[in-house]
């Protein structure tokens, strides 16, 4: 699809901020006659004759009926958001208000927007790429300082100019490969084959850690996972109670009170965590239980980090059994319960010691598991989109089919409709190659008024 041309489209509306009463509400409207429109409803400044980027005071009237008093800020094409004329109305955040100036809006032109549909028009008009589009999306979801930093590293790019190259590497021997299919007859190669090994062999490098990234990018957004495991009546829940800082899960000296899988988040140093209390793993005939032990081992298995918690060398000793089944690599941490009743601490595992109940150690406990979090996390490039993750991983295979054809000696239309597809994927995550279907399915998550 053709982009970077700017486009005057019919012109928008809608409600910028949040809904609901408050102090301000600002009203976007962008396109085609946006200033034009605005001026028709706004006594103050004439708005067609005004620079951009200045805010002027005015009020906002319906014939002679006085609405509100507002700012109207002006942005002339290019230099806007959606690079289209814009203008933004800040008026008080009173429903009918908003209301009121959104119908005089649409009666003298404009039409409300659709979800996203600002950000599709800069998308369009070459403000960025989807990538950086969709890091929109991210940025205003952010509730935690892990994934805000995520959302900004690809707001300003940071993913879009690393894939950039590595599609620019490839763009150029496929260029050889596809000249070499004009020469067909005449039996010549253009494209050194092993450079082109070496090459999708650093390729395959580069986007390795890419998509390794992506648990951990995905996490960031939605919580760490970190499953809380030992047997009944160690102080799982309570210790979930005093992770969350609030009564989540029952708490009684019955062991097996917890049946189910009980899970919350909570931001620990600018991190988002899930922490996921279990039912304490042990041997039962009981149905019920059974299954809920069943959702403890899942709820292990699946989450970033394990806390083995146990009271005694007892139940230490039913964890390192379990602590067997973990996969290599698994970030695991031993802690040992009610050391405030004198227990006798146990040296196995180097465990942290810690009283759930009143709160020793717990202090302790929080830094080193945002400690291990940190460690996960890149420095440089963390994939955090479910799209991008499945791109990346259909151009790492087509990336292995290309070296495949090298081992088997394939003819170079066969290689060259593999480098294709590798471009086509690499392609669609910064939407140099796009569909219609797929903006839409895209810009369709945002709010209406970004």
């Amino acid at each position: 699809m053709e982009k970077n041309i700017i486009r005057q489209e019919e012109a928008i509306c809608a409600l910028a901020t949040a809904s609901g009463v408050g102090a301000i509400a600002v009203i976007r409207i962008s396109g085609s006659g946006a200033i034009g429109i605005v001026n028709n409803i706004f006594k103050g400044r004439d708005l067609t004759e005004v620079r951009s980027h200045t805010v002027h005071f005015g009020t906002i009237r319906d014939g002679d009926q006085l609405v509100d008093e507002v700012l109207a800020t002006v942005f002339r094409s290019p230099f806007s958001f959606t690079k289209e004329d814009i203008v933004e109305i800040s008026c008080h955040g009173s429903d009918y208000i908003i209301r009121s100036i959104l119908k005089l809006l649409i009666r003298e032109g404009a039409r409300m927007a659709r979800a996203g549909e600002f950000t599709q028009r800069a998308y369009l008009n070459g403000q960025f790429d989807l990538v950086q589009a969709e890091a929109v999306a991210d940025l205003i979801a952010a509730d935690n300082e892990a994934s805000h930093k995520a959302a900004m590293h690809q707001l300003r790019g940071g993913f879009s100019r690393q894939l950039a190259a590595l599609r620019e590497e490839l763009i150029h021997f496929a260029s050889l490969v596809e000249l070499e299919l004009d020469f067909g007859e005449e039996d010549v190669e253009f494209a050194e084959r092993d450079d082109l090994r070496r090459l999708i062999n650093r390729l395959n490098d580069s986007l390795k850690p890419l998509i390794a990234s992506f648990e951990l990018g995905n996490a960031l957004k939605e919580g760490v996972p970190v499953a809380i495991i030992g047997a009944p009546n160690v102080g799982k829940s309570t210790l979930l109670n005093a992770l969350l800082n609030e009564e989540k899960a029952i708490v009684t000296d019955i062991a097996g009170t917890t049946r189910d899988v009980i899970e919350d988040t909570v931001v620990l140093d600018g991190t988002k965590f899930r922490f996921i209390d279990t039912a304490g793993i042990r041997e039962t005939v009981d149905v019920v239980e059974s299954i809920g032990i069943d959702r403890s081992r899942k709820a292990m298995e699946k989450a970033d980090i394990v806390l083995f918690l146990f009271d005694s060398p007892a139940t230490l000793a039913e964890l390192e059994t379990l602590a067997t089944e973990l996969p290599a690599g698994k970030k695991v941490m031993w802690i040992q319960n009610k050391i405030d009743r004198n227990q006798e601490i146990v040296s196995s595992r180097n465990a942290l010691t810690i009283a759930a109940a009143t709160g020793l150690g717990l202090d302790e406990l929080r830094h080193r598991i945002t400690a291990i979090a940190k460690d996960q996390i890149q420095s440089g490039t963390m994939v955090t989109n479910l799209r991008h993750y499945e791109h990346l991983l259909r151009t790492h295979h087509a990336l292995n089919d290309v070296l495949s054809g090298l081992d088997s000696g394939i003819t170079g239309d066969f290689l060259a409709q593999d480098i294709r597809l590798a471009l086509f994927h690499l392609g669609e995550i910064t939407g140099t190659i796009v569909t219609d279907d797929l903006l839409a399915n895209i810009f369709s998550k945002f709010c209406i008024g970004k």
